[in-house]
């Protein structure tokens, strides 16, 4: 539905002015069998607003990225994320069309600055012996090479040689002096952070990105280095919590993790239990559900009912041809097995909200579907190398096209969060509370409440009643005898991009010890009505013209309302909500290459996609508990 315009200010006036520096004090919640320290705003009547930003960022100090061509510091990747312009290592520039609102420099861990040393002479890693080839990378095919070489030289008995503390202090010093330098309260927020990348023997992902929420953080970060259990991890930061580093760690492409990173068993294959739940949540409150290397929130084996689940997936482990399960792989399957822990044990240890990134490897970003910069440097910087133009002759198998896994890779993610201020401590508070969503791409604002006392659709100070008479995305609703909690549900699209097609509610519940979830259309464009039988809005006609990547106008909503009540709701079941906000379909980045090329589009890959927005969960305990 159409929202009228008094609301539609209602829903952004927090955009309009700069709220003042908050002063945030922990409070105690319950959550399962956790006490957990959530940082809440000081005047809970400030207006939050949407920001956008990228939290997964890679520069000339990550060893692949320098391998790839990267050449750009931190201090260049904060001026592309204000606006400015960035040279991308094929040559050509990069341009955000609008500057992003916070950012993350978040380099890899291990071997921090170390290849990038080796091109330095006097350095202590210029004579090691791979440091020759390090600096004689002329092409594609030898930054390919070096690439593997240097992920097999990590898995050898060789690989304590390439810590080089001079190399990982300096340069971790410079990403923290350059997100300090940048950091502008109230125009822009750049956080100290980094990358551990751990991973098991078959390429097995348990990538995190951790993110700091002052202006200071540990001497040097702790890398797979250190241990490639993610809960020695957890442990470190609990112990730099008490030093007084506050920071959040946000696990990224489970979907190429075989199942390991929300696997049932915890590293060394015990049963989960409370003091795991405890330990996770405490330190892990957010998955990148969506970035470069496709999308992590579900996959059609595991959503069979889904008619939206096969969006840009990835079927192979990172950096590997391997194919990765999609069971233990995917967050929505997570948080239906942790309503089920709930139910049955009395802690979740995947109470997860979400946000998206980039994981770009180029200091910048990924681009856009209609002007894509793909993330590995000079190994995909033209459409051939990305399979999305034939070779100039067929392989020798007569394959037409490159065979390559960056094909399935997508045009980028956003994390965005609802904040009063554009500060460090107002967006981190935001991402601690996983009042957070997350983007395809496009900066699409949605919002999600839950409460038994929510206002009508077009009530004054909407915003201020629901969040009174409710809970906002990352919060938990508890059963109320007798009664149904209400759901409301905003979206704006972004006024660059398509419009905005339909709003869905996609719940998990548990009963009798197993979850199950449903996809619930709950608001239609263009007047439409949902089906109350099949839970659908009707087909809104939106098309895209392949021959020039045209889409149909008139069609769609700028910006959609509604409130809705779950017709299968019952009090006594656990359950999770959220949202999922879709777009008119568009061309995707491949199908934008094959048209600048002048040839037909792979008709191995989606022709166009619909961009779309998830909410963080809002749960809901029954009064058992």
């Amino acid at each position: 539905m159409r929202l009228p315009a008094l609301v539609m200010v209602l829903f952004l006036l927090g955009g309009c002015q700069e709220a003042p520096e908050s002063n945030s004090s922990p409070t105690a919640q319950h959550s399962g069998t956790a006490i957990l320290a959530v940082p809440t705003s000081a005047d809970p009547r400030v207006e939050k607003r949407a920001l956008f930003g990228d939290l997964h960022v890679h520069t000339m100090y990550s060893f692949d990225a320098f391998v790839m061509g990267t050449l750009a510091s931190p201090d260049a990747a904060y001026d592309f994320a204000k606006g400015g312009v960035i040279t991308h290592p094929g040559g050509f520039d990069m341009q955000l069309d609008v500057p992003l609102d916070f950012y993350a420099v978040t380099d890899h861990a291990f071997y921090l600055g170390a290849l990038r040393s080796m091109t330095v002479e006097g350095n202590a890693l210029y004579e090691h012996d791979l440091a020759e080839g390090v600096r004689n990378l002329s092409n594609e095919k030898s930054r390919a090479a070096a690439f593997a070489t240097m992920l097999a030289f990590l898995r050898s008995e060789r690989r304590a040689e390439l810590i080089d503390p001079v190399s990982s202090t300096s340069a971790w010093d410079d990403i923290k002096a350059a997100a300090n330098r940048h950091n502008d309260p109230g125009r822009f927020t750049a956080f100290l952070g980094y990358e551990y990348t751990s991973s098991g023997d078959a390429f097995e992902n348990l990538h995190r990105n951790v993110i700091f929420k002052g202006d200071t953080a540990p001497d040097l970060p702790f890398s797979r280095l250190d241990s490639r259990n993610p809960e020695e991890l957890w442990r470190w930061m609990d112990e730099q919590r008490l030093a007084g580093y506050e920071s959040l760690a946000m696990p990224h492409n489970s979907n190429g993790s075989n199942g390991w990173m929300f696997s049932l068993t915890d590293f060394d294959g015990k049963p989960l239990d409370s003091a795991y739940a405890d330990l996770r949540m405490r330190n892990e409150r957010l998955v990148e559900n969506s970035q470069i290397k496709g999308t992590s929130d579900t996959h059609p084996a595991l959503s069979p009912n889904d008619e939206w689940a096969d969006f840009e997936i990835m079927k192979v482990r990172i950096a590997s041809n391997l194919a990765s399960q999609p069971q233990g792989s995917y967050v929505r399957e997570a948080l239906r097995n942790g309503i089920e822990f709930q139910a049955k044990k009395g802690f979740n240890p995947f109470k997860f909200g979400v946000i998206g990134s980039s994981d770009t490897h180029n200091a910048s970003y990924a681009g856009a579907e209609d002007n894509y910069w793909s993330k590995t440097g000079r190994l995909d910087d033209e459409p051939v190398e990305r399979g999305s133009v034939p070779l100039a002759q067929p392989a020798e198998d007569g394959s037409a096209y490159l065979k390559t896994y960056r094909n399935q890779w997508s045009a980028g993610s956003l994390a965005g969060v609802w904040a009063e201020e554009n500060t460090r401590t107002a967006i981190y508070d935001a991402l601690h509370r996983k009042e957070t969503f997350s983007t395809s791409g496009t900066r699409i604002q949605v919002r999600f409440f839950a409460g038994y006392d929510l206002p009508a659709p077009d009530a004054n100070d909407l915003i201020d009643k629901a969040y009174a008479g409710g809970v906002p995305m990352g919060g938990e609703l508890v059963a109320e005898a007798g009664q149904s909690p209400s759901f409301l549900v905003w979206a704006l699209q972004d006024p660059n991009k398509s419009a905005l097609q339909r709003l869905q509610i996609i719940k998990a519940s548990v009963r009798d010890g197993n979850s199950s979830e449903k996809v619930f259309d709950v608001a239609c464009s263009d007047g439409a009505k949902v089906n109350p039988q099949t839970h659908r809005c009707p087909d809104n006609g939106a098309r895209v013209d392949l021959t020039d990547c045209t889409v149909s106008t008139g069609v769609g909503d700028p910006e959609m309302l509604v409130r809705w009540v779950d017709p299968e709701f019952d009090e006594s079941e656990h359950a999770m909500y959220y949202v999922r906000a879709l777009e008119n379909p568009v061309c995707r980045w491949s199908t934008w290459d094959a048209l600048r090329a002048g040839v037909e589009p792979n008709p191995a890959l989606s022709a166009t996609i619909q961009e779309r927005a998830w909410t963080s969960p809002i749960w809901f305990s029954p009064l058992s508990e």
